[in-house]
């Protein structure tokens, strides 16, 4: 298995397929590198080189009990693309994977980085404020939060069904891929879970998207309940000057399972572009 340390000595674990120009995927909140797999094995048998890993307190990395703000966690993508040298290098991020990615291109920069891609990303800002009506309320995403300290296995079951979209036309997964999606949520650790959605959440992206150089490909579905597209990739694509947005019909938050060959072919465009 393949580790790197982050600045603070943490141990994390990465995956590392195929050659060719590198595409590096940031996962979701809760999930590990595993969540990648099968646009990874589309992209490397392509002829690019796919690399994941597994955030902090997530999967087969350490455990540390720190570091989930959104610059240290910028900071471990940053550790991963300094360890392997990677060059004209595409990001892509799901949900809270690519406010990570944003926060890397104003805190680290972007010369290494030739696009990105945010996939049904919890983007700009999802928490409500004065000038952020539609965002989430505080006591409403509070009172998810000791939900999933009372219950987490239980929380996921009830809500499982909008991320697969499960009745919308064309969502293509079946009970045991839903099954293993939902194993691979609950190997992440509890504080990192609950520290990892309060920096998500509270940290507003919008000065900071409106400064991105580099081509965004904006990938959301219009049934999305977890991130709706209205307040989410919409936002995106008029805060990013090289932002375009793909909206993807019925498609909920999980897209890289219910829509994952279009969701292939799509980046591939992107990524060889």
């Amino acid at each position: 298995m393949t580790y790197f340390q982050a600045s603070d000595g943490t141990s994390l674990f990465y995956r590392d397929w195929g050659t060719g120009r590198p595409v590096l995927f940031v996962s979701s909140w809760g999930f590990s590198s595993a969540m990648w797999q099968y646009q990874m094995i589309a992209l490397a048998e392509a002829g690019l080189r796919c690399i994941a890993y597994d955030r902090r307190g997530h999967g087969r990395s350490d455990d540390p009990g720190r570091g989930y703000t959104a610059d240290a966690l910028a900071d471990d993508l940053a550790g991963l693309i300094d360890h392997l040298d990677l060059r004209e290098l595409t990001l892509v991020g799901h949900s809270m994977g690519g406010a990570e990615i944003i926060r890397y291109l104003t805190r680290h920069g972007d010369d290494q980085i030739g696009g990105i891609a945010l996939v049904a990303a919890a983007l700009p800002f999802p928490r409500r404020t004065a000038d952020n009506p539609d965002g989430i309320d505080d006591a409403a995403a509070e009172e998810v939060r000791r939900a999933w300290k009372r219950d987490l296995p239980g929380w996921v079951a009830q809500n499982a069904a909008p991320f697969f979209g499960v009745g919308f036309p064309g969502c293509d997964t079946s009970p045991a891929l839903q099954d293993w999606a939902v194993r691979e949520l609950g190997q992440a650790s509890l504080q990192a879970l609950v520290e990892c959605n309060k920096a998500a959440i509270e940290t507003d992206f919008r000065a900071e998207m409106r400064e991105v150089r580099v081509p965004a490909l904006i990938i959301h579905g219009d049934r999305d309940v977890s991130c709706p597209v209205e307040i989410t990739g919409t936002k995106s694509a008029r805060l990013i000057p090289h932002g375009r947005l793909v909206v993807y019909e019925n498609a909920p938050h999980g897209i890289y399972l219910t829509h994952r060959d279009r969701l292939c072919r799509d980046l591939l465009d992107f990524a060889k572009r």
